[in-house]
């Protein structure tokens, strides 16, 4: 059995008081994390989906037809500041409330801030409040469910680059599924419909985390729970370390925050002006055969990642049933009302008198790619190839490039200056494919190393930071998606997209000539 394999993983959860039952080789509380933030996610990138395509949508569809660049901007400065809030949740769970606490709370606020946003149809002030609360919630929810993780495994475990992918798995199980339906059923039945959607699962998400607590021992507790967890003989590991080793660790987590701009800079066009390309530039109604094709396609997509999360909550639930039913009860109401939706909206589609692919459909791909390669890359780290983490950032920087040198291909017979045409999706669909693996390169061993090289008191504030570095990016990327229709018409949309190729290849080639140097200030961290 797994469960007697990894001697360094059993000592360290029992010295932490966690719940010691395991699942597929890693701690049970890891699924519990990757539930609550798989449904965290549903919600964030169930509105993300709809909120450019929203807002520049005719008045007579139900949107506020703003002009690109607008859209583009609100969509810039939103995900800008649901990164920056982060740094902020995480000093507040360091130094008063503890993860868990911040993560109830912040799930609490998110649902009132989807619950805001679907009444946008009574008043547009609903909606900028619920963008407001949803700022707010998920900076005291995303540092602190990272953080979490980190802490279930032994700093020089073998398994905690792979949990933190599977863990990565479960955030884009729940993007993939908030995308597919809170997009569909915003964009065919109504927008506000959409956004409230993905409040009831930001709900369930709440819910199932708040019921399990009790199985992460001492990890995320309040400081002043922790002085009692020490009194009781239970305490976190606390490796005193030297103070050059310190610091050159937190420069190398510094160096990984400033290339990870690069990277997200370019990744998340996704939102925006991919977006847009997608509305105004792909042939998205297909006739005959090639309709019929993508409706069955489509309907395997929306239950291939139902099947492999619905697995993976029977085997936790296996496990943890007895203790903890609650939070298996919960989640298991929420997996019976997702798959109601999707078997509804794979049969509205059968019937449907014509074809037409949704504009947000498009950004699913990522999360399936990720759902699909995801263990593929975690067993490639852990048994094939595992190279240091600024080589794994680089390849992410340079496949990130290649996926927007395939989009720049696609788009070179587009006029100079055009506001519409008809390209086929195989760009689209190549390009988000190249970005995914790019992504499993960076992202989520990204976090395991902010983990990693943080000092544990204040692994929060690091995780914080690691955010702020990315609600840069996303800012700069919302400014720079902007640009369409200047670059477009100065010069190409071939070049516009071009732009975003080169930048983060180039990042990349610049971190694998300074990784000899990094690896030797990370201190045996590898």
């Amino acid at each position: 059995m797994s469960e007697g394999k990894d001697l360094g993983l059993i000592t360290h959860l029992a010295k932490q008081g966690i719940d010691d039952k395991m699942v597929m080789g890693h701690p049970a509380g890891l699924f519990v994390l990757f539930f609550t933030e798989m449904w965290e996610r549903f919600s964030y990138y169930g509105m993300r989906a709809l909120l450019v395509i929203f807002l520049v949508s005719q008045v007579a569809d139900g949107g506020w037809e703003w002009t690109r660049s607008e859209a583009m901007n609100l969509f810039g400065l939103y995900t800008m500041l649901v990164y920056f809030t982060p740094l902020l949740g995480g000093i507040i769970a360091d130094k008063i409330t503890g993860f868990r606490k911040a993560i109830v709370l912040g799930a609490v606020i998110m649902t009132l801030g989807h619950a805001s946003m679907a009444l946008e149809v009574i008043s547009p002030n609903f909606f900028y409040i619920g963008l407001g609360l949803m700022i707010l919630g998920n900076g005291m929810f995303k540092p602190n469910i990272s953080s979490m993780v980190g802490q279930l495994y032994p700093d020089n475990s073998t398994k905690k680059d792979a949990g933190y992918t599977i863990f990565y798995m479960g955030i884009n199980a729940g993007a993939f599924l908030g995308m597919l339906l809170c997009g569909y059923i915003g964009e065919k039945v109504g927008w506000h419909y959409g956004f409230g959607l993905a409040g009831v699962f930001m709900m369930f998400g709440g819910l199932q985390f708040y019921f399990a607590t009790k199985l992460f021992g001492v990890v995320g507790e309040s400081p002043k729970e922790h002085k009692e967890s020490v009194k009781t003989g239970v305490e976190e590991e606390v490796e005193e370390l030297p103070k050059n080793v310190v610091r050159d660790r937190l420069i190398v987590v510094g160096v990984f925050m400033f290339f990870s701009i690069f990277f997200f800079l370019s990744f998340e066009q996704a939102g925006g002006s991919m977006s847009i390309f997608a509305l105004d530039y792909t042939q998205r109604v297909l006739p005959g055969n090639a309709g019929t094709i993508f409706m069955w396609v489509d309907a395997l997509l929306t239950l291939f990642p139902l099947v492999i999360v619905t697995y993976v909550l029977w085997s936790l639930g296996k496990r943890i049933y007895a203790k903890y039913p609650t939070t298996i009860i919960f989640t298991a109401i929420s997996f019976l009302i997702v798959w109601g939706l999707g078997l509804w909206k794979i049969g509205r589609e059968f019937n449907a008198i014509e074809t037409e692919v949704t504009a947000s459909w498009f950004q699913i791909l990522n999360s399936f790619f990720i759902i699909t390669l995801a263990s593929f890359f975690s067993k490639m780290w852990e048994k094939v190839w595992n190279p240091a983490g600024p080589i794994k950032f680089a390849l992410g920087l340079i496949l990130v490039g290649v996926g927007f040198a395939v989009l720049a291909y696609g788009a070179k017979d587009i006029p100079q200056g055009a506001q519409t045409a008809s390209v086929s999706m195989i760009w689209l669909i190549a390009a988000y494919f190249f970005h995914t693996t790019g992504e499993l390169c960076l992202s989520p061993v990204g976090l395991s190393y902010v983990s990693k090289l943080s000092p544990k008191k204040f692994v929060g504030l690091i995780f914080g930071l690691w955010f702020l570095a990315s609600g840069i990016a996303n800012g700069l990327a919302g400014f720079g998606g902007g640009l369409i229709d200047r670059i477009a018409e100065e010069h190409s949309l071939s070049y516009f997209f071009g732009i975003f190729a080169v930048m983060p290849a180039a990042a990349g080639l610049v971190l694998i000539l300074i990784t000899p140097i990094l690896k030797k200030m990370m201190h045996g961290i590898h």
